[in-house]
């Protein structure tokens, strides 16, 4: 009897040095671009981040000459401020208008101390002179159209809002007709009321 030979495996084949290294520059370059997009929203945010605190500080500087100035300042207003745990330097400076006794005061804040060279991160205007009415001194009144509307009342069977019934005897109200709402004029608003218009019968 003839003995069979046993069949032979052919080896499996793996990955070659050059596949190896094509896939390891595949991995290197996307990882790249993921870390530049990275760097790029940190340093996105950060940006966003300095130029709100510049603008803070702007208007906290206009504020404060409106405020506490008595006399117009010189156009070489400057000075350093310590904010959110870093120094920032500001730059004042005051332009003439068509207005005699009016300024137009501008303010630009810098990162850094001032001996720290670059751009304004933000930048102010504002206005100053007799002419503008003192801080805090206005007499409108702001307040004024500024409530919620009510909804309008629920009509009941009648016609009549709910809960609500016309005296006898009230004029210009006839049965099922709704009761007339005189308006009321804002306080100060030199207006007269338009009189309710009479429900037809």
């Amino acid at each position: 009897m003839k003995r069979r030979r046993p069949r032979t495996v052919p080896a499996s084949r793996g990955f070659t040095l050059i596949e190896v290294m094509v896939a390891l520059v595949v991995v290197a370059m996307g990882l790249a671009a993921l870390m530049m997009a990275v760097s790029g929203t940190a340093r996105t945010s950060g940006y966003l981040r300095d130029k709100t605190l510049a603008q803070w500080m702007a208007l906290n500087r206009l504020s404060e000459v409106r405020l506490n100035l008595s006399k117009f300042g010189q156009n070489t207003d400057t000075g350093e401020i310590n904010f959110a745990n870093r120094t920032w330097h500001y730059d004042t400076r005051y332009f003439d208008t068509s207005i005699a006794t009016m300024k137009r005061v501008v303010v630009r804040v810098y990162a850094g101390d001032a001996k720290t060279k670059g751009n304004p991160l933000a930048e102010s205007t504002g206005f100053l002179g007799t002419s503008l009415a003192a801080p805090g001194g206005s007499n409108v009144d702001w307040t004024t159209g500024s409530t919620a509307a009510t909804a309008a009342p629920a009509t009941g069977a009648a016609g009549t809002p709910s809960g609500l019934t016309p005296a006898p005897g009230t004029p210009g109200i006839t049965p099922g007709a709704t009761a007339p709402v005189t308006p009321t004029p804002p306080t100060g608003s030199g207006q007269t009321p338009t009189p309710p218009t009479p429900p037809t019968p």
